[in-house]
């Protein structure tokens, strides 16, 4: 339905990165669960533009490409938000778990596009993209716990980073034979 009106990938594209910036906004300000609608109003589009793609003929590898773009720049608008409003109602050092996040999601994305330069496979782990959006979604219903739901989502994603580290690592072992390295 949305090809036949006219919307495109990349406008979905844009819109949520719009929201996302409406996202990091409210969250800076301490609107956690308005900040909550908007994470949730950035999903949506993310979501539909593979599907509206695919549905108009138009999936390419510039369009793959702006997504994982857009992608990176909301994880960083989102957790920037966490950040300052972390810093303006925590004092400044829990401000620097989000950006402890950011950082190692930031590491996920590099290892799996190096891997798969290198012709390896890196999907997986316990916290990819989706698990990180809804347990940070959880965390803004509920502003008593986004710290230790913030500690959670370190842990795991410092886990996921150490997971995909390590199947690429026994992939490129000289001991695997070249046919065996993907998977």
């Amino acid at each position: 339905m949305l090809v036949r009106v006219g919307i495109s990938a990349d406008f979905l594209t844009c819109l949520g990165l719009l929201m996302s910036v409406a996202a990091c906004m409210f969250i800076s300000q301490g609107q956690l669960r308005l900040g909550l609608t908007f994470l949730i109003l950035t999903a949506i589009p993310d979501l539909l533009d593979g599907a509206v793609a695919s549905a108009a003929g138009t999936s390419s590898k510039r369009g793959a490409f702006f997504d994982s773009t857009a992608d990176r720049v909301t994880d960083g608008l989102l957790l920037c938000g966490v950040g300052w409003h972390l810093a303006d109602s925590n004092g400044g050092k829990m401000a620097l778990l989000p950006m402890a996040i950011l950082a190692v999601s930031s590491l996920i994305s590099y290892e799996r596009a190096k891997a798969e330069l290198l012709g390896y496979q890196a999907k997986g782990g316990l916290m990819e993209r989706a698990e990180r959006m809804v347990v940070l979604g959880f965390g803004l219903c509920f502003n008593a716990i986004l710290i230790p739901v913030l500690w959670v989502m370190l842990a795991l994603t410092s886990a996921t980073a150490l997971q995909r580290f390590f199947k690429v690592w026994r992939q490129a072992s000289p001991d695997v034979p070249s046919s065996n390295r993907r998977g």
